[in-house]
Protein backbone atom coordinates (compact mmCIF):
# COMPACT_ATOMS: atom_id res chain seq x y z
CA UNK A 1 0.00 0.00 0.00
CA UNK A 2 1.63 3.54 -0.91
CA UNK A 3 0.73 7.03 -1.81
CA UNK A 4 0.68 8.02 -4.90
CA UNK A 5 0.54 11.51 -6.89
CA UNK A 6 -2.08 12.12 -9.91
CA UNK A 7 -1.42 14.86 -12.11
CA UNK A 8 -4.58 16.62 -12.73
CA UNK A 9 -6.10 19.79 -15.08
CA UNK A 10 -5.74 22.39 -13.01
CA UNK A 11 -8.71 23.18 -10.71
CA UNK A 12 -10.20 20.12 -11.29
CA UNK A 13 -8.25 18.71 -8.26
CA UNK A 14 -11.29 18.21 -6.30
CA UNK A 15 -13.58 16.56 -8.91
CA UNK A 16 -10.85 13.94 -9.71
CA UNK A 17 -10.50 13.16 -5.97
CA UNK A 18 -14.50 12.66 -6.17
CA UNK A 19 -14.40 10.78 -8.79
CA UNK A 20 -11.78 8.45 -7.94
CA UNK A 21 -13.23 7.77 -4.43
CA UNK A 22 -16.99 7.32 -6.22
CA UNK A 23 -15.83 4.11 -7.95
CA UNK A 24 -15.66 2.45 -4.63
CA UNK A 25 -12.43 0.24 -5.48
CA UNK A 26 -11.58 -1.72 -3.06
CA UNK A 27 -7.84 -1.28 -3.02
CA UNK A 28 -8.07 2.25 -3.36
CA UNK A 29 -8.46 3.66 0.15
CA UNK A 30 -8.47 7.49 -0.07
CA UNK A 31 -8.25 10.91 -2.38
CA UNK A 32 -6.64 13.92 -1.43
CA UNK A 33 -7.38 17.30 -2.88
CA UNK A 34 -5.73 19.72 -0.88
CA UNK A 35 -6.21 23.55 -1.90
CA UNK A 36 -2.43 24.36 -1.18
CA UNK A 37 -1.39 21.68 -3.97
CA UNK A 38 -2.39 22.84 -7.43
CA UNK A 39 -3.20 19.71 -10.17
CA UNK A 40 -2.28 17.12 -8.34
CA UNK A 41 -4.35 14.47 -5.94
CA UNK A 42 -2.81 12.16 -3.50
CA UNK A 43 -4.19 8.85 -3.56
CA UNK A 44 -3.82 5.99 -1.00
CA UNK A 45 -4.17 2.68 -3.30
CA UNK A 46 -2.59 -0.80 -2.95
CA UNK A 47 -0.45 -0.20 -5.84
CA UNK A 48 -0.32 1.88 -9.19
CA UNK A 49 -1.77 -1.05 -11.21
CA UNK A 50 -5.04 -0.74 -10.00
CA UNK A 51 -4.68 3.67 -9.84
CA UNK A 52 -4.14 3.16 -13.46
CA UNK A 53 -6.50 1.12 -14.32
CA UNK A 54 -9.09 3.59 -12.73
CA UNK A 55 -7.69 6.70 -14.09
CA UNK A 56 -8.32 5.70 -17.72
CA UNK A 57 -12.17 6.08 -17.17
CA UNK A 58 -11.42 9.41 -15.17
CA UNK A 59 -11.70 12.85 -17.57
CA UNK A 60 -9.06 15.82 -16.07
CA UNK A 61 -6.83 13.22 -14.43
CA UNK A 62 -3.70 12.81 -16.21
CA UNK A 63 -0.91 10.66 -15.35
CA UNK A 64 0.47 9.27 -11.96
CA UNK A 65 3.73 10.52 -10.88
CA UNK A 66 6.57 7.99 -10.77
CA UNK A 67 7.22 6.30 -7.25
CA UNK A 68 5.49 6.42 -4.60
CA UNK A 69 5.28 9.25 -1.83
CA UNK A 70 5.68 8.98 1.76
CA UNK A 71 3.29 9.73 4.63
CA UNK A 72 5.15 12.41 5.79
CA UNK A 73 5.48 14.23 2.69
CA UNK A 74 1.31 14.58 2.87
CA UNK A 75 1.03 14.88 6.61
CA UNK A 76 0.82 18.18 6.76
CA UNK A 77 -2.13 18.61 4.75
CA UNK A 78 -4.36 16.14 6.78
CA UNK A 79 -4.33 18.79 10.02
CA UNK A 80 -5.78 22.25 8.96
CA UNK A 81 -4.09 25.01 10.53
CA UNK A 82 -6.07 27.17 12.83
CA UNK A 83 -7.93 30.41 11.07
CA UNK A 84 -6.39 32.38 14.35
CA UNK A 85 -3.13 31.44 13.73
CA UNK A 86 -0.91 34.59 13.26
CA UNK A 87 -3.43 36.52 15.13
CA UNK A 88 -1.61 38.13 17.99
CA UNK A 89 -3.62 40.09 20.92
CA UNK A 90 -3.26 43.90 20.14
CA UNK A 91 -4.00 43.60 16.64
CA UNK A 92 -6.43 45.70 14.90
CA UNK A 93 -8.91 43.83 12.42
CA UNK A 94 -11.84 44.01 10.54
CA UNK A 95 -14.71 41.77 11.10
CA UNK A 96 -15.63 40.42 7.98
CA UNK A 97 -18.87 38.20 8.33
CA UNK A 98 -21.36 38.67 11.13
CA UNK A 99 -23.62 41.88 12.34
CA UNK A 100 -20.94 44.18 12.68
CA UNK A 101 -19.37 42.87 9.32
CA UNK A 102 -17.40 45.67 8.15
CA UNK A 103 -16.40 47.23 11.80
CA UNK A 104 -12.90 47.51 12.48
CA UNK A 105 -11.76 46.02 16.36
CA UNK A 106 -8.99 45.51 18.56
CA UNK A 107 -8.40 41.93 19.58
CA UNK A 108 -8.25 41.35 23.28
CA UNK A 109 -8.29 37.41 23.70
CA UNK A 110 -7.46 34.88 21.10
CA UNK A 111 -9.09 30.85 22.59
CA UNK A 112 -6.96 28.66 19.85
CA UNK A 113 -8.36 25.24 21.17
CA UNK A 114 -11.80 27.03 20.21
CA UNK A 115 -10.42 29.07 16.85
CA UNK A 116 -11.94 32.21 18.40
CA UNK A 117 -11.33 35.66 18.82
CA UNK A 118 -12.36 38.31 21.62
CA UNK A 119 -12.56 41.40 19.95
CA UNK A 120 -13.26 45.01 21.21
CA UNK A 121 -15.40 46.91 19.12
CA UNK A 122 -13.44 50.57 18.27
CA UNK A 123 -16.64 52.72 17.30
CA UNK A 124 -18.98 51.52 20.23
CA UNK A 125 -19.53 54.11 22.81
CA UNK A 126 -18.85 51.73 25.40
CA UNK A 127 -16.47 48.81 25.16
CA UNK A 128 -18.28 45.57 24.66
CA UNK A 129 -16.21 42.57 23.79
CA UNK A 130 -17.44 40.42 21.26
CA UNK A 131 -16.31 36.20 20.45
CA UNK A 132 -16.30 35.63 16.61
CA UNK A 133 -14.96 32.60 14.75
CA UNK A 134 -11.38 33.17 13.58
CA UNK A 135 -12.26 32.78 9.82
CA UNK A 136 -14.73 36.09 10.49
CA UNK A 137 -11.72 38.23 10.87
CA UNK A 138 -9.12 39.94 8.77
CA UNK A 139 -6.17 41.85 10.25
CA UNK A 140 -5.41 44.86 9.01
CA UNK A 141 -2.38 46.59 7.18
CA UNK A 142 0.33 47.31 9.84
CA UNK A 143 0.74 50.19 9.21
CA UNK A 144 -3.18 50.44 10.71
CA UNK A 145 -2.19 48.67 13.98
Amino acid sequence: MGIFAVKTTASQERTVADMIINREEAEIHAALAPDSLTSYVMVEAEGDAVLNRVLEDIPHARSIVPGESDISEVEHFLSPKPDVEGIAEGDIVELIAGPFKGEKAQVQRIDEGKDQVTVELYEATVPIPVTVRGDQIRVLDSDER
